[in-house]
Formats: C-alpha cells, structure tokens, sequence
C-alpha cells in the first residue's frame, strides 16, 4: 500500500471517528432542547431547559435505519406484541444508512407526540440534492409509524415529524422550515387532515462564529460545537458560560476527542496534499526522461525514495 492511500484511508477514519463524535454531542439533551426552541413552535420562547424533559428516553443516536422495512423491530413484552424503533446491534445490517438521531417529543399537553430526526452534514453534498433526502427521510419517518405509532387505517394517529438538518461550512447563516401549504386552483374545500405533519427544517452555519446575539443563537452554540477551527477551552467556554449547558465529563471528554481529531485531520490533509505534490513532481520529470538519480537530487531526497515512487506510479497505471 503506497503512502498516499496510507494517508487518505486515515483521513477518511479520523473523519469518521469525528462524524461519531459530534452525533453523541449533538445527541445530548441540551443541545437538542436548544434546537427545538429555535425550531418547533410550541418550544418556541421557552427556557431550553425546560424543555430537556419533554425529551422522551434516550435519542437513538446513529442505530436505527432509514431503509424500508429496516426501521422498526417487533418484540414481545409481556405477551403483548410491540413495534419500536430498531435499534439492534449494527454490526446485523453493516453499511446501512441510518438516521443521525432520532427521538420523540412529548408536547406541553402531555398527550401527542412528536417524532425529531437531527443530521449533521460536514457540508452541502454535490452527488445529490440535499433537501431530495431530506424529504425522503420524513417520508420514512411517517411511514415507519404504521404498526409503531398508529394502526390499520387509524391516519388521524399519525405523529407530526421533523427532520432537522445541521449543514456546516455555509456561505451564510440561515435557518429555514419548509412543509406542505394548500394552494386552491378551482375554488376550495375545507378538506380534514393536517398539513404539519411533515417539516423540514434547514439550519446553515457559516465558518465564521457569529456572535452571540438573538438572531444567531442557535448558529453560535452549534458553529462552537460543531467547529474544528475552535480550542477545547474556547469551545467549552462558549457552551458552558454563554449557554449555561451543564459540562459532563462525557460531554468534555467528547469536545476534547473532537478537537484532537479534527487537528489530525487537517495535519492528515496537509501532509498527503505535500506527498501528493511531490509524486507528481517527481512523475513528471521521469517521463521527461531525467534519471532518478537527477530527480533526487533536485527533489533532495533519497534515490531509493524516487524509485519506490516511480515503482509505485507504474503499479498504480498497470
């Protein structure tokens, strides 16, 4: 294995290891409590900490997945026949796409329920449009409820959802909510049904930290949390005396393992960016016709070093 693949398959690791890292920080019920106040109206003004207890459970958080008819699991309870979320062991269904998180809200009637799916993405995504998956994954949301949540043709149980969509290194700031509106062509009918079930919320944080006003709340806690530009001090002290969110062990020891990865990522980056250079350097004048000896000493490296690269290069076209 030459160094080059060496170096993109420990970036791609450390990229993972990170992506796990802010999932669990993203996942804690703080920060979720500080996404609903901002993002679903009944929340809305509120204390994010009150809020934290109509959070039910523990958020699934990167278990249960999107695909149809992997999404929910049957189990017995007491001779009773109950479906939940799948939330078995992942190593079962390896490679499968899985919500980031996912958890359900009680409302402040203590009777209905909402269903929350948050997802991180480093960025906007270019092999596809993003707001396309989104919508696939309240369309998995409400079709998954089916047996879980309501039952037969009972449609009137179906549970409003939201999925929120965390995308980082942004033009700009934003925070948008996007769901179904009625439009009457020939006159219109009063037809029953609820038009909020299905909500898609876009959140764009810029790279740039805003600061700490109304507007941005809610971009500032989650560009601090989220940044791999920021210190571990710089990032605490930003959640923990701006926001008031309580700093676990767990939640610290996840904000330093982040910080940690996040700085061998651009290390990773840089280093295979140089080594990447120097083979098409060195490749360029070998099929120029200069010697490895010529090449090494205008490179200043190693003969042995020229050859191995070239031996590589010749492998790697073969």
């Amino acid at each position: 294995m030459n160094t080059e693949t060496k170096n993109a398959i420990l970036i791609t690791d450390k990229d993972a290891q990170y992506d796990e890292r802010a999932k669990r920080l993203l996942g804690q019920k703080s920060i979720l409590a500080h996404i609903l106040v901002k993002t679903v109206d009944e929340f809305m003004g509120m204390n994010p900490k009150d809020v934290i207890s109509y959070i039910e459970g523990e958020p699934f958080i990167n278990t249960v997945p999107v695909e149809p008819g992997l999404t929910n699991t049957v189990v017995e309870k007491d001779g009773q026949r109950v479906v939940g979320f799948n939330s078995e062991n992942q190593e079962l269904h390896e490679g499968t796409i899985r919500f980031d998180i996912i958890f359900y809200v009680r409302m402040k009637d203590g009777l209905s329920q909402i269903i929350v799916n948050v997802e991180a993405q480093k960025d906007e995504p270019e092999k596809y449009e993003i707001l396309n998956r989104a919508i696939f994954y309240v369309s998995r949301m409400i079709s998954s409820q089916k047996e879980k949540d309501f039952s037969n043709s009972n449609y009137n149980d179906i549970k409003r959802v939201y999925s929120i969509w965390v995308c980082m290194n942004m033009p700009e700031n934003s925070l948008e909510h996007i769901h179904l509106v009625k439009d009457s062509l020939v006159n219109s009918h009063a037809w029953k049904g609820k038009l909020d079930l299905i909500n898609i919320v876009m959140i764009g944080l810029a790279e740039e930290l805003p600061e700490h006003e109304e507007k941005y709340e809610l971009h500032r806690l989650l560009g601090a949390l989220l940044s791999q530009n920021l210190s571990v001090n710089e990032k605490l002290n930003i959640i923990g005396n701006e926001y008031d969110i309580p700093m676990e062990e767990d939640f610290r020891e996840d904000v330093s393992v982040m910080c940690n990865l996040s700085m061998g990522i651009r290390e990773s980056a840089a280093k295979a960016a140089t080594e990447a250079a120097t083979i098409k350097f060195v490749m360029s004048m070998h099929s120029k016709g200069y010697t490895t000896a010529q090449i090494a000493d205008v490179a200043e490296m190693e003969e042995k070093q020229i050859e191995e690269i070239i031996k590589n290069a010749d492998l790697l076209s073969a």
